[in-house]
């Protein structure tokens, strides 16, 4: 007996280009459902034969298969996208501020959406409180839910495995999200016009990549607690980068920096779709932020505690009203800077988008799918590559591909 499947889906999952969005078990709900697959990341098992419309759909916005192209902007670089204003700063309310992962922007911008009416709720990822380390979807209508649930979640999530009953719903949403799920929704846009009616501001961050959950279960055992007891867990917030803390049934409390906590454990765990990420940079949000890292004496960020600071883009005319509205009403406290700060900001992100070619090329002379990445500069960001680092990441992905094969 033939097993029901998706051609796209295959593809991608057979070329481990799934980003775990949960774009197509929205699209198909009767189809398709989200599952957690070893070693903890959010996969879609179809379970029920697809109609061609719902595999149209999932072919033409599933971000393992396509990446929605940059929009139109006044200024646009090729490894920060499209702008209309660049700018550093944070919350004006202290407690926002602290909450947040960087300076609290996109809290702050939430909030005001919901105040002043632009939105009715807010879809966005919050902790699962039966699994502290995994995230699950969240629907906030307020200021505190928003708070509450602030702070980055580097675990797997699919926030678009609703979007077909949030679409339904006469609600104006705000989505927050990876630049993956973003661009997920960008894509159906093209298809269905509710997009453009239910979702009238996306909200993204830069994103460093998705790790498993076995990246946070490593982080709670190197903290010499058992992940199965745990309560509560934070990846960071709290202060700026703020700690990884653990905190189990029984009372124990555990924190880690988050240098040791990223750069020791869930880097290792990103997913292979993250690598070849034409735009990790929430290019086609209408607002994306970032931690505005103060570089060190040796150009570095610097991920000592102090008070948080966010970087802004606003890239379209209705993100750009957002933040403007925000920055009057005294909710933000922010400065235009020059484009190429975020360079010193952001250089890991930069790295990878140079890289993004010499990465790509090596999966097709592998004969390994990629997804299609047109509109989005990556050769422009190729130039800005030496001959060396292009050579060395051409050569790895070649070797990681046919290793993984044997």
């Amino acid at each position: 007996m033939k097993l029901p499947s998706s051609p796209t889906i295959d593809r991608v999952l057979a070329a481990e280009l799934c980003s775990g969005c949960g774009m197509c078990a929205g699209i198909a709900t009767d189809s398709i459902r989200m599952e957690t697959v070893a070693p903890g990341y959010s996969r879609p098992n179809v379970f029920a034969a697809l109609d061609s419309s719902a595999e149209n759909r999932i072919a033409a916005a599933c971000p393992g298969a396509v990446v929605a192209p940059w929009p139109d902007a006044p200024e646009r670089d090729s490894y920060w996208g499209p702008s209309i204003r660049i700018l550093a700063g944070h919350a004006t309310d202290p407690h926002v501020r602290f909450a947040g992962s960087s300076g609290g922007a996109l809290s702050a911008l939430l909030i005001h959406a919901l105040a002043t009416g632009l939105v009715d709720r807010v879809l966005h990822v919050a902790p699962d409180p039966e699994y502290p380390t995994r995230s699950r979807l969240q629907v906030s209508k307020t200021a505190e839910e928003v708070i509450a649930n602030a702070g980055s979640r580097y675990s797997a999530s699919s926030p678009l495995q609703d979007i077909d009953r949030v679409l339904a719903e006469d609600m104006r949403t705000a989505f927050v999200g990876k630049p993956c799920d973003v661009s997920a929704l960008r894509q159906l846009a093209t298809a269905d016009p509710r997009v453009a009616q239910r979702i009238p501001i996306t909200l993204s961050f830069f994103c460093g990549g998705l790790p498993s959950h076995a990246g946070a279960d490593r982080i709670v055992r190197q903290m010499g607690l058992d992940p199965a007891r745990l309560a509560r867990f934070r990846y960071r917030g709290n202060g700026w980068p703020g700690q990884a803390r653990a905190e189990t049934v029984d009372g124990q409390v555990r924190e880690m920096s988050y240098a040791e906590s990223w750069g020791n454990h869930l880097s290792k765990e990103v997913q292979f779709r993250c690598k070849i990420c034409p735009d990790a940079v929430g290019g086609v949000a209408d607002i994306a932020c970032a931690d505005a890292w103060h570089g060190d004496a040796d150009g570095y960020p610097s991920f000592e505690e102090q008070d948080g600071r966010s970087l802004i883009v606003t890239r379209t005319a209705p993100g750009d009203a957002l933040f403007a509205s925000a920055a009057v009403a005294g909710v933000l406290e922010a400065s235009p800077i020059p484009v190429r700060d975020i360079d010193l900001m952001q250089p890991a992100q930069a790295r990878r988008k140079r890289l993004i070619v010499a990465r790509v090329a090596s999966c097709r002379l592998a004969g390994h799918a990629v997804p299609k990445m047109d509109g989005l500069d990556v050769k422009k960001a190729a130039r800005k590559a030496n001959l060396r680092e292009q050579s060395r990441n051409f050569l790895g992905m070649l070797r990681r591909i046919i290793f993984k094969r044997k």
